[in-house]
């Protein structure tokens, strides 16, 4: 089940409920049985760590190319070449 967040519009406490997806929403507060509102929260995601995005979506692809692309010495001694080997 959500949690849903409200805030109390007299005594202005922000207060957690638990609730299904189809229970109506809070209409007054636990506290002084004033009026609240529904917040919008922000979700409890989080991308952490390497993963997809540093590997290559997130990255610009020109950006990212060896510096020594196109030359006639290619990749020899390129530090991103020899992290490879």
């Amino acid at each position: 089940m959500p949690i849903y967040e409200y805030k109390c519009h007299d005594c202005g406490i922000v207060f957690e409920f638990r609730q299904k997806f189809t229970d109506q929403p809070l209409a007054s507060c636990q506290e002084c049985g004033g009026r609240v509102e529904k917040l919008i929260s922000l979700g409890g995601f989080s991308l952490k760590g390497g993963g997809w995005y540093q590997q290559g979506y997130g990255a610009d692809k020109k950006a990212t190319a060896c510096a020594s692309a196109g030359s006639s010495e290619g990749c020899a001694g390129c530090p991103k070449a020899a992290a490879n080997e």
